[in-house]
């Protein structure tokens, strides 16, 4: 990470090491989870260098959260604390589009596994960047909005359900337990009579061999 530089208007504090040293010591007493997230969010970064319009790292995140899944391996985490650190590496950069998500997307970031450990890495990135806290105020505040069960509400309807109503096994099953779920975080089903009813309209039998 040392000399690698980044686009000033984002991070005015420096190169991608120098970011990294910063964001640690904004990390108080973290978990061994979020210490190494921290650790590896930018790991991506010299991979995925070039300079366009501006400097820039396409893809960083996802690329860091393969290197952090092996770095993870080869020190011997358990599976779930590995997947878990992968996660923080490859997530962080979805905060910047918080504010422009739908509400099913929001609510499903929002119940991703530690989301609060993932919080406190965005806070951190932030105060060791640009300093810009408003996405971190803006869930801050979505956490008091929303219950936990709205996050992530038991299924209104299950694949048990439609075969007993007649559709059949198949990808079409998937697709329509989607739509369900996307409907109920949205708020738009509330109740299972509710959400069969709108399968049976939007998804009618008559269509069985058809795959949207």
């Amino acid at each position: 990470m040392k000399g690698v530089p980044q686009p000033p208007e984002f991070h005015p504090e420096g190169d991608v090491y120098v970011h990294t040293r910063l964001l640690l010591s904004y990390l108080k007493s973290p978990s061994v989870l979020l210490a190494f997230g921290g650790l590896l969010h930018d790991i991506g970064k010299p991979a995925t260098y070039r300079v366009a319009e501006r400097i820039r790292f396409d893809g960083h995140d996802k690329v860091g959260a393969a290197m952090a899944k092996r770095i993870c391996k080869r020190l011997r985490f358990s599976n779930v604390e590995t997947e878990e650190i992968s996660d923080l590496v490859g997530e962080h950069m979805r905060f910047k589009d918080v504010r422009k998500m739908k509400v099913s997307t929001l609510k499903r970031f929002m119940g991703i596994s530690v989301f609060e450990e993932h919080l406190k890495l965005h806070r951190a990135d932030c105060l060791a960047s640009h300093k810009d806290l408003s996405n971190w105020w803006f869930l801050r505040a979505k956490l008091k909005e929303f219950s936990r069960e709205e996050i992530k509400p038991r299924p209104l309807i299950n694949g048990h359900d439609l075969l007993q109503r007649g559709y059949a096994e198949g990808p079409r099953l998937g697709i329509i337990l989607k739509a369900v779920e996307e409907r109920q975080l949205e708020g738009e089903l509330t109740a299972f009579d509710q959400a069969i009813s709108w399968v049976q309209k939007e998804f009618p039998l008559a269509q069985q061999g058809r795959v949207e």
